[in-house]
């Protein structure tokens, strides 16, 4: 109960001024204050200068990261206002990057079309910024202004001449490490995966990113726009044919573009984007476009004797060995959250369904030989699937959550509700016996597996059903899988890979995620997969003993309790005994959890496809170029 003493009124009220909310509760704003957080903080300014792009008045952006961590990006743009804004009294350009959702994104003036909807891109990163200028070229002349954690130094300033031609925008920032207090961990290979996928989805802009922290440099530009990205994720396997399909329609809803084409896996890599913002959780233009790719197969294979009036292909069996990009443009996108991770625009769906329905329809028609092949892949998936249905029968729950459907090899816990209930994935019977020795088991539940895995990369629904490792796995969470796939029925809202620090445990634990975003992907989307971390080492002095998780933290553990102390490795689970491994992986109290995310939909299906897919040459050069980097390999 409140102390009778305390007090609520008017003067309780907190108001924060101008960005000094930003700088109190910066999570809102850019999701973290970790290195995704301080990667935010160069896309929001890039997006600013991408907007400028789509609009017709930029093709060239460069953004570098100097060996002092402050980051440049220069556009070569219309050049941000400078002019007095009438109603704020103060330069267009202040007002920009001092006063949250101001810019021309609102009220249409400005921008067509835009990424940064939320209109806190540029006052956001100055807020959270030890100091921020920014340079406009603009009308012959040249302007400045410095900012101090968000707060001008001085007004706008004329501060040269220059020629008519010369115009665009010069931002650069240090990030505040009162903020960031990890520092600044700029990562080239994850800005880079981000500059390609925007130079893809707009043709003709040319984007170049410079780490001179790494002397590394990278250019981004692509004129056949998304048919070479198309080509660029199919370029490790082998395609149905040769030409993608491509269309690019203006409609009063958006602006619709989207290309295919096919290859010989089993797999499906559709990514869909609005304003250029990579939507992982789909939305609105995603189920147009799968509506109306199921219907034009269906249609053309009716048509032209592939299938009987009776017959059908299903979304699954025409998206089977499908790469697609599907990029939508418009004025007003809603996007469902602060992450923007789906669209939400109702006309959107029927928008691309039309474009898609028509173009498709006509590609079809127009390329006979293409047709057959792709409608031949999908009927063959077809058949496969209703192979699938029969195995998949074989791992359907009977019985809710009674013991007697569960796989014998799983120790099941007694807590009923999945959100409180966890599954540990142990590698092995011996780790098996030791978890579920030492688990709490209340909410832990344990599935040990037998060996490696099937490689669902390299293999169909049907084939993968036939291996007991999955069946059991399945049969365990209850989802089922595929067309019955039912994240509602999901046993556990927990589920802990728990592997050996070898290399056979790396390569399960590969396998297994691979399985999981091949054919799960909800459970990672929806943040239910996890990696557990065993400790590698036991360093023990007399009666002190530590465990510890990395190398470096051993040679700290060492420095602190002596050199002379007993290290004991542990490369497998088993080596533990009960009450050890609940102390050291499987305590909440204690243990580390790292949770499984897509943020990178594209990278990620690059990643897997290049590590578990059939292409040899690229895995070969990544094991090559890595070699270096890997850690206590056995020999």
């Amino acid at each position: 109960m409140a102390s009778s003493n305390s007090t609520y009124d008017a003067s309780s009220i907190q108001v924060l001024e101008g960005l000094e909310a930003v700088r109190r509760r910066p999570g809102m704003y850019i999701g973290s204050t970790d290195v995704r957080g301080l990667h935010h903080l160069v896309r929001e300014i890039a997006d600013n200068s991408v907007d400028e792009a789509l609009g017709g008045h930029c093709d060239r952006i460069v953004c570098r990261i100097g060996k002092d961590d402050v980051v440049t990006v220069v556009d070569n743009g219309r050049g941000i206002p400078v002019d007095k804004h009438a109603k704020m009294n103060k330069s267009a350009l202040e007002v920009i990057m001092t006063v949250l959702h101001a810019g021309g994104k609102f009220g249409g003036g400005g921008y067509k079309v835009s990424g940064g909807l939320h209109g806190v891109g540029a006052s956001v990163v100055n807020a959270l910024s030890e100091w921020l200028e920014v340079e406009v070229r603009r009308g012959g002349k040249i302007y400045k202004q410095r900012y101090k954690r968000g707060v001008p130094e001085g007004p706008v300033k004329k501060i040269g001449e220059t020629t008519p031609d010369d115009h665009g925008t010069i931002t650069r920032f240090l990030a505040d490490v009162e903020i960031f207090t990890a520092g600044h961990e700029y990562n080239f290979e994850q800005l880079a995966q981000w500059f390609r996928e925007t130079a893809y989805l707009t043709r003709g802009l040319k984007l170049t990113l410079i780490d001179e922290r790494v002397s590394k440099e990278a250019t981004f530009w692509f004129e056949g726009g998304i048919i070479s990205f198309v080509r660029h994720l199919n370029r490790n396997r082998q395609v149905v044919h040769d030409r993608p399909f491509y269309v690019e329609r203006e409609t009063p809803a958006c602006m619709v573009e989207v290309a295919l084409q096919y290859n010989d896996s089993y797999g499906e890599s559709t990514h869909t984007f609005a304003n250029n913002i990579n939507t992982i959780d789909g939305g609105t233009h995603l189920s147009g476009f799968k509506s109306a790719l199921t219907r034009t197969m269906n249609d053309y294979a009716k048509k032209n004797g592939f299938l009987k009036n009776d017959e059908a292909l299903s979304g699954e069996d025409v998206r089977e060995g499908l790469t697609a990009i599907v990029s939508v443009k418009l004025a007003e996108p809603q996007f469902e959250g602060q992450t923007k991770a789906k669209l939400g625009n109702a006309d959107v769906a029927g928008a691309v369904q039309t474009v898609v329905n028509e173009a498709l329809g006509q590609f079809l028609e127009e390329n006979p030989q293409i047709a057959r092949r792709v409608i031949e892949k999908c009927i063959n998936a077809s058949r496969a699937r209703e192979a699938a249905r029969k195995a998949r029968e074989l791992v359907q729950r009977k019985g809710g959550l009674e013991s007697f459907s569960l796989p014998g090899k799983l120790a099941d816990c007694s807590e009923r509700d999945p959100a409180r209930a966890e599954l540990y994935i142990v590698e092995g019977d011996s780790a098996g016996g030791s978890a579920k020795q030492g688990r709490d088991r209340r909410f832990q539940a344990i599935l040990p597996l037998r060996g490696k895995i099937l490689n669902v990369e390299k293999a169909r629904l049907d084939k993968m059903l036939q291996n007991n490792e999955i069946r059991t796995m399945l049969t365990a969470l209850g989802t089922g899988v595929g067309e019955s796939f039912d994240v509602s029925k999901l046993r556990y809202h927990r589920v802990i890979i728990m592997t050996d620090a070898d290399v056979d445990g790396s390569h399960i634990r590969t396998l297994l995620l691979t399985f999981f975003y091949r054919n799960l992907e909800q459970l990672i989307i929806d943040g239910h997969v996890y990696i557990a971390q065993p400790p590698l080492f036991r360093v023990k002095a007399g009666k002190e003993e530590r465990w510890v998780y990395s190398d470096n933290e051993l040679k700290k553990a060492l420095k602190e309790m002596g050199e002379k102390s007993d290290v004991q490795r542990y490369k497998g689970l088993g080596e533990m005994n009960p009450e050890q491994l609940w102390n050291t992986t499987m305590d909440p109290a204690n243990r580390t959890l790292v949770q499984m995310t897509i943020e990178d939909g594209v990278g990620a299906d690059e990643t897997f496809d290049m590590l578990m897919g059939a292409a040899v040459p690229p895995r070969k050069k990544f094991i090559q170029t890595h070699a270096q980097d890997v850690q206590n390999l056995d020999i």
